[in-house]
């Protein structure tokens, strides 16, 4: 897509986000909840899965255009409803159209454009999260079914999921080499919601427990070749990072913006806070911060663009572009002073919404293992 195009998506997207978004959603951060109305909006509004072929009822764009998306809403403040579109957006519709056969695409990817299907991914365990290795969820073959036993912790649109991506081991004792990748109808009977999770930060970002309970799934919903679960995750993951990315970069710089005007306006000693050498080197310190990571994630999204993005490269990217953000955050609330710390003032939000960005995804540690492994080997 030329730039000019992305532009003009990116313009419309804005407008929509302002009109149906900005007005509710401290509300909604109260509540902890964002309505199931809201997916239909933003299906109707055709920003859901624009990267989703024509064939399937999305507009066929680059990857460039649903990173667009998230990089609006985080800019706006948005870190929780960000997260959950990245999963159905960025992660599940992803999964479904590089994995999925024609009958599973034309099943699931229309509903996921329109909004009908809201889409969660289940690789998270009381004992496996970074360690997507230490899955304990099984699916066991019975005939033309497979019998599903298992939870799943930390699934973000976990309350709303109509179609969850589990993973399962479905070869015992091999591990990773016997994982494989499901999709899962919660519809059917078996699958259970345990309470939504209450988190420091995030509010709007239904995050649950889910529990599959001897759930009968059809052969069909067998995401990928059986026990290649596992090199599947590890091909999807650098897109996954990449969105993470984008949340951090655009967080950042919607964070540094607030800070701007608001140092410009506050009075401290006789003068605006903006005089003072401190806030401008601050200032000055964080929008280097954050124009040195907006190219390296520009750079990353142009290779994966290309087909490029390695699993080390994104790692670093997910690594750098988190810790940026959480200090950059820090240093612009400190600028607030005491209303910093107020929910009054949306600064708090960004705060608050960051300090996930570095275990989602692959913990801040995972990621410093990973690209010490791409220098050192095993």
């Amino acid at each position: 897509m030329q730039s000019e195009e992305l532009t003009l998506f990116k313009d419309m997207a804005r407008r929509a986000f302002e009109a149906e978004i900005q007005p509710y959603y401290t509300q909604w951060e109260e509540d902890k909840w964002v309505p199931r109305s809201l997916w239909n909006t933003l299906g109707e509004a055709g920003l859901l899965c624009p990267d989703v072929s024509e064939e399937y009822g999305g507009a066929g764009t680059g990857p460039e255009v649903t990173l667009a998306m998230i990089e609006e809403m985080s800019y706006m403040g948005f870190g929780g409803l960000a997260s959950g579109y990245g999963i159905h957006s960025n992660i599940v519709a992803p999964y479904l159209i590089h994995h999925g056969t024609d009958a599973q695409k034309e099943r699931w990817l229309p509903k996921m454009v329109t909004g009908e299907v809201v889409g969660a991914l289940g690789m998270s365990e009381p004992g496996a999260g970074s360690d997507v290795q230490g899955i304990k969820t099984n699916a066991v073959r019975d005939g033309d079914e497979w019998i599903l036993n298992g939870s799943k912790i930390f699934i973000t649109n976990g309350m709303h999921a109509d179609l969850v991506i589990v993973a399962a081991i479905t070869d015992p004792g091999k591990g990773a080499k016997g994982t494989s990748l499901f999709l899962v109808d919660t519809s059917l009977p078996g699958f259970e919601r345990g309470k939504k999770l209450d988190k420091i930060g995030q509010h709007a970002s239904d995050t649950a427990l889910l529990f599959f309970q001897d759930m009968r799934l059809p052969a069909d919903a067998l995401l990928g070749e059986e026990n290649k679960g596992f090199v599947i995750m590890m091909q999807e993951l650098p897109r996954e990072r990449l969105g993470i990315a984008a949340q951090a970069v655009y967080q950042a710089q919607g964070a540094l913006d607030l800070t701007v005007q608001y140092v410009q306006e506050r009075q401290a000693f006789g003068q605006p806070i903006a005089k003072f050498q401190n806030t401008r080197f601050k200032l000055a310190d964080v929008k280097t911060e954050i124009a040195l990571n907006k190219a390296l994630y520009e750079s990353c999204a142009a290779q994966y663009a290309r087909g490029e993005l390695t699993t080390d490269d994104a790692a670093m990217l997910k690594l750098a572009s988190c810790d940026m953000q959480c200090r950059v955050v820090d240093d612009c609330l400190q600028l607030f002073g005491g209303y910093g710390y107020t929910t009054e003032y949306p600064i708090s939000r960004f705060y608050v919404d960051a300090r996930i960005q570095r275990i989602y995804g692959g913990s801040a540690e995972i990621m410093r293992e990973l690209v010490a492994r791409s220098i050192l080997g095993r």
